[in-house]
């Protein structure tokens, strides 16, 4: 993974797994131990599909530019899609508090791209290639006359 890459991911992990440690704090003391389980479930999951689809946009991006807008509202989409199924399926489940593991869940995805739209800000990227006038020959413009 490039310095880049590898920064994105450090910026935007942990202010999220941060903020879901407070979550679990907040849960644990307001649900117990079940709403602990549950937020720290859901902010798992939530660092877990968002690197994951950090990496696809990542890899669509060197791989595959011309798909990158197309690929980055889809796999939004799709990440959101994912998230509220599994708030679905735990919806009535006895392992962990569900509204903890919802309300992790969410916190986790709103930070994670909050914090990703800032180390996107704060990124240093160049929209020019700078290596690429060193290696072109300079032409002469004009007439040769």
């Amino acid at each position: 993974m490039p310095s880049n890459d590898a920064r994105n991911l450090l910026h935007t992990a942990v202010p999220t797994a941060a903020v879901g440690a407070i979550v679990v704090a907040v849960s644990a003391g307001v649900a117990g131990g079940k709403g602990a389980v549950g937020a720290a479930v859901g902010t798992v999951l939530a660092i877990l599909f968002m690197g994951i689809g950090l990496y696809v946009l990542q890899w669509t991006a060197k791989t595959l530019p011309h798909l990158f807008q197309a690929m980055g509202l889809m796999l939004y989409v799709a990440q959101l899609l994912l998230l509220l199924i599994f708030v679905g399926l735990f919806q009535d489940t006895d392992a962990f508090n569900p509204k903890a593991f919802a309300v992790a869940l969410v916190v986790s995805t709103v930070v994670w791209m909050a914090a990703q739209a800032r180390a996107h800000m704060k990124a240093k990227i160049f929209y020019i290639d700078p290596d690429s006038s060193k290696t072109e020959k300079s032409e002469k413009s004009g007439s040769t006359s």
